[in-house]
């Protein structure tokens, strides 16, 4: 998994990063992962040695200056304002906008550094930073946890006074996970000037040690909600860890058992009923939201569910099939719904220990579908990625998510 892919980035998304700890190596490293050509901008300053990572520089000081791109291009092109010393200043916001337009026109990646940090892995924003273009529709905010632990102070944090006043802790102190948290969390820190409908992700970059992926994986729990991704990375090798985003859960609790002659998801299992034992163990292995799909003797299934924080779904044509189901599932996912593990109303005995493995394998590849292996043979329940959800929308009949396996390839 290369970092596009980490980030499900459409290459005609604009995208800007800000924060600390590795933007301009994530701002290179994705562009280069774009088809060509790619334009690379900044609306704040950029090292004279960061030009050297791009294929050509063009410095737009008025509108004219932006016509070159109009004619044919190498890979990737950076375009920034005119030096300073051994720097580029930020491109302002009006040739950003004609650079966007442009790149729109021509369909043309466009990827922004829209923040400063001095090569500090972790910082807050100043008063006027970071400068986000409206436009953007994704924004990367990046944090280095090799500060992690690290005394505050200003060869560790850039802005370390703000930082302090943010994360609640006082200067010369170690940072520890949660005053990053505070940090990326605050309006005033990692979530400052992000545009509304922007997708908000977060690379947590320099995650060299197994201790620092696992305060990584610790982080992500904390972000995920104001953050729709938190991607754990260790750019400078080129590795990505683990995605994070959120995995639901579909019971699917709408059939009529009619060869059972009862309905099984009331049965009771240690006194409980089938299908709220379910319910219980994919929120205890945190999947959310949790959505049970019911039809046949739906007053009584959702009887059994009453007081636990799910989402009920009545399927009103149940008796179509098991892909009826499916549908009316999906359907009640946000877009930003990572991918989703079906679960059948009539397994009581499962255990939240195979939701989280299937959560973990997935985080770590997005692999489009991932199901168990029960002495040699896949069993239930099935995870499934987001990219499978258009094919499994258009079954039809009773027929379940097994149906589309020929189409996607199956990780156990």
């Amino acid at each position: 998994m290369n970092l596009r892919q980490a980030l499900r980035h459409n290459a005609l998304t604009p995208l800007a990063l800000v924060g600390a700890g590795g933007k301009t190596t994530a701002l290179f490293q994705l562009a280069r992962q774009l088809p060509p050509p790619v334009i690379v901008s900044a609306t704040a300053h950029l090292h004279i040695d960061q030009v050297a990572m791009a294929d050509r520089h063009i410095i737009a000081e008025i509108p004219q200056d932006l016509a070159i791109l109009e004619g044919n291009l190498p890979g990737v092109v950076l375009v920034t304002g005119s030096l300073e010393g051994d720097r580029t200043l930020g491109l302002p916001a009006d040739l950003m906008t004609r650079l966007q337009d442009i790149c729109a026109a021509r369909s043309l990646p466009l990827l922004i550094e829209a923040d400063g940090s001095r090569q500090r892995p972790l910082k807050a924003p100043g008063e006027n930073e970071p400068p986000i273009p409206p436009f953007v529709e994704t924004v990367l905010v990046v944090a280095g946890l090799s500060g992690l632990g690290k005394p505050l102070a200003a060869d560790t944090v850039h802005h370390p006074e703000l930082f302090a006043s943010l994360a609640g802790i006082a200067p010369g102190e170690p940072v520890t996970a949660e005053a990053i948290a505070r940090v990326l969390l605050h309006p005033g820190g990692g979530l400052k000037n992000i545009p509304p409908r922007a997708r908000r992700v977060v690379l947590l970059n320099q995650a060299d040690t197994p201790g620092l992926q696992a305060a990584g994986s610790g982080l992500a729990n904390e972000l995920l909600g104001s953050y729709q991704a938190v991607v754990i990375a260790s750019l400078g090798q080129e590795l990505i860890h683990a995605v994070h985003e959120p995995v639901a859960a579909i019971i699917l609790a709408a059939g009529a058992s009619t060869r059972f002659g009862s309905p099984k998801q009331v049965q009771e299992y240690h006194g409980q009923p089938f299908v709220r034992i379910i319910a219980q163990t994919a929120l205890a292995a945190g999947l959310s939201p949790v959505v049970v799909v019911t039809g046949a003797e739906a007053g009584k299934v959702e009887s059994a569910l009453i007081d636990l924080p799910i989402r009920i779904c009545r399927n009103k044509d149940w008796s179509a099939g098991q892909s009826s189901s499916i549908r009316d599932g999906l359907a009640q996912l946000a877009p930003d719904t990572s991918a989703t593990i079906f679960l059948l109303a009539d397994q009581p005995q499962m255990d939240a220990t195979i939701l989280r493995a299937l959560i973990e394998r997935h985080a770590a590849s997005l692999a489009p579908v991932i199901a168990p292996l029960v002495q040699g043979q896949r069993a239930n329940p099935v995870l499934f990625d987001r990219d499978t959800f258009p094919a499994l929308a258009a079954l039809t009949g009773d027929v379940g998510g097994r149906a589309i396996f020929s189409k996607f390839p199956v990780t156990y």
